[in-house]
C-alpha cells in the first residue's frame, strides 16, 4: 500500500512534462541565432559595480549581434536582460518554478518558464556561443563548475567561458590550483577552458579571439 506522501508512482506520468519542456526550450532557443548566456546573483544591487559590469558587457554584445540568454530573475540577470534590450535584441529569460517564486524581469522580450532545473540548464548551454559568469552564489557555481566539467569531459564543445571580476574568483580559482591542480585531481591543461577578465572590452576581445580561429 502507498502512503499518502509517497510520490514515486507518479514518476512515469513526469516523463511527459519533463518531455514538454525540452520540446518548448527547443523550439523557441533554435530560432534566435547567436546568444551569449550570461550567469550571476539574484541578489546584486543595481548600485553594484557588477549590476553596471553585466548591463554594459550585455549591451556591447548584443551591439555585436548576440541575442542575450538569463535565468530571467533580478540582480545581475536583470542587468544583463537590459543591456539586450537597450540595445534593440532579443533579450531571453529562463524562467524557474521554485517554492520562492522568482519574478521575471521586466527587460525580457521572450519568456520561457521552466519547472526542472536541469531542462532550464540544458537550454542554458545548448544554443550558447559563449557563456559570461559574474559574481555569484550556490546556483551560479553550479551552472560555472557544469559548464567546465562537460567541456572538460568533451561532452559539449570547447566555446569562450569568462569570469568577470579577478577580486571575486580569486579564492576560488587560488583553492582549484593547489587542492585540485597540485594533487592531480585535474591536469594543470583544465585551467584554460575558462578566462578572467575585469573590462567589458576583454570579455568582447575573449569572444572574439576564440571564433578568429
Amino acid at each position: 500500500m502507498l502512503k499518502k506522501d509517497d510520490f514515486t508512482a507518479q514518476d512515469p506520468w513526469r516523463i511527459f512534462r519533463i518531455m514538454a519542456e525540452f520540446v518548448e526550450g527547443f523550439e523557441e532557443l533554435a530560432k534566435i541565432g547567436p546568444a551569449v548566456t550570461i550567469f550571476g546573483s539574484s541578489r546584486t544591487k543595481t548600485s553594484d559595480k557588477y549590476y553596471k559590469l553585466a548591463e554594459e558587457i550585455a549591451f556591447l554584445l548584443a551591439k555585436d549581434g548576440y541575442a542575450i540568454i538569463t535565468g530571467a530573475g533580478p540582480g545581475i540577470m536583470e542587468a544583463a536582460n537590459k543591456g539586450a534590450k537597450k540595445a534593440g535584441i532579443t533579450s531571453i529569460g529562463l524562467n524557474i518554478q521554485v517554492p520562492v517564486a522568482q519574478k521575471p524581469n521586466r527587460f525580457i522580450t521572450k519568456l520561457i518558464e521552466f519547472r526542472y532545473f536541469f531542462c532550464r540548464k540544458v537550454m542554458f548551454l545548448k544554443y550558447a556561443n559563449a557563456s559570461v559568469i559574474f559574481p555569484g552564489g550556490f546556483g551560479t557555481m553550479d551552472e560555472f563548475f557544469e559548464t567546465i566539467t562537460l567541456i572538460q569531459t568533451q561532452r559539449m564543445e570547447r566555446f569562450p567561458l569568462v569570469l568577470v571580476g579577478s577580486e571575486y574568483w580569486k579564492g576560488l580559482i587560488d583553492w582549484v590550483k593547489k587542492s585540485m591542480v597540485n594533487t592531480n585531481r585535474i591536469s594543470e591543461e583544465d585551467l584554460d577552458i575558462f578566462s578572467i577578465v575585469d573590462e567589458p572590452a576583454e570579455v568582447i576581445r575573449v569572444i572574439k579571439k576564440f571564433y578568429s580561429k
